[in-house]
């Protein structure tokens, strides 16, 4: 019996799309070039909290959605017409090495702001997700993928903290994404929203199975590039780029030390990357304005600075804190 042509191609291996490889490999460029701002900013050549504001912020929610985007096409291509549950495991336990492996060295070199759960982890996690969904019909694939949109949309433009409780807060809990204020962390991707991307690959690569759009994807001769070539040893790349990008910057600031932050510009970085977790940041400039004003009329910014007040016991700033929040609302 000979099956429809349609029902072959789904059943076939589908072609290696070089796009695909193009694509994560112009995704790593782009993360190292995020990282490498992050590493000058730690050196002291950027204000602190330069890396989690402004442009910068939304270049690195840019990567990530692409990444975890690329993650749940890949997964698809990877698995059809059947899952190779040996290729599968081997791949996972690489990623979940990888991310235990950060998660110790992070441990170590910043107690204070240790990954947790960063993108690695949030990989592993949704490859165990991912491969539930592809034994189900493609319904359910659709039908999550359109629930995540719109949980992603009420988050954002619904009622502030509808979807969010305190009680997610504490780092067992945070990875899920639901945290009002989740321990700080240099990399910090949970679960929620970041299951949307992967969960729109997933989508579109199953929907493109059942197609010809992936063998019109695979003509486009884009895998020989470099960026091509990159994007297939994406986890080696993850792993090495940081520690020589450190290494740069580290080389650079024993050349061209930089010089000491204007500690007004610090404090306002510092005080608005960690009120956007929690609001918008038109409320969060006017609140970290006034604590600044009002911490300076009180003889108390440059004891703070030099770390001789303890901020989370200090009755003054807590003062200073529920007063700005008032006005700043």
């Amino acid at each position: 019996m000979t099956l429809p042509a349609r029902e072959t191609d789904a059943a076939a291996k589908p072609p290696r799309i070089g796009l695909l490889d193009t694509a994560r490999g112009v995704a790593l460029i782009a993360m190292a070039s995020y990282h490498f701002s992050w590493d000058m900013e730690f050196m002291g050549y950027l204000a602190p909290g330069t890396a989690e504001t402004g442009w910068l912020k939304i270049y690195a929610r840019a990567i990530a959605t692409t990444f975890l985007f690329i993650v749940g096409v890949s997964l698809v291509l990877s698995s059809t017409p059947e899952i190779r549950w040996p290729s599968f495991w081997k791949r996972f336990g690489m990623i979940a090495a990888a991310a235990a492996l950060i998660s110790i060295a992070t441990r170590i070199a910043m107690p204070n702001e240790w990954i947790y759960f960063g993108i690695l982890h949030c990989i592993a996690v949704l490859t165990l997700i991912g491969v539930v969904f592809l034994r189900l019909p493609l319904a359910f694939t659709l039908i999550a993928t359109l629930a995540l949109l719109a949980a992603w949309i009420t988050d954002n433009f619904g009622p502030p903290g509808l979807l969010r409780s305190s009680f997610f807060d504490p780092r067992y809990l945070a990875w899920i994404g639901l945290a009002v204020t989740p321990e700080r962390s240099n990399d910090y991707v949970p679960l929620f929203p970041w299951t949307t991307p992967f969960f729109a690959g997933l989508s579109i690569a199953s929907i493109a199975i059942r197609t010809r759009l992936l063998h019109r994807l695979a003509a486009v001769g884009t895998g020989s590039c470099w960026p091509a070539r990159l994007g297939r040893h994406s986890l080696a790349f993850y792993l090495i780029h940081q520690p020589v990008l450190i290494a740069i910057a580290y080389g650079i600031s024993l050349v061209f030390p930089p010089q000491a932050p204007d500690p007004v510009a610090t404090y306002l970085r510092q005080c608005n990357a960690s009120c956007v977790m929690q609001q918008g940041e038109a409320l969060c400039h006017s609140f970290c304005q006034c604590t600044l004003g009002k911490l300076q009329a009180q003889a108390l910014f440059t004891p703070l600075q030099a770390g001789a007040i303890d901020i989370q016991n200090d009755e003054r700033v807590q003062t200073i804190a529920a007063e700005c929040s008032a006005e700043a609302e």
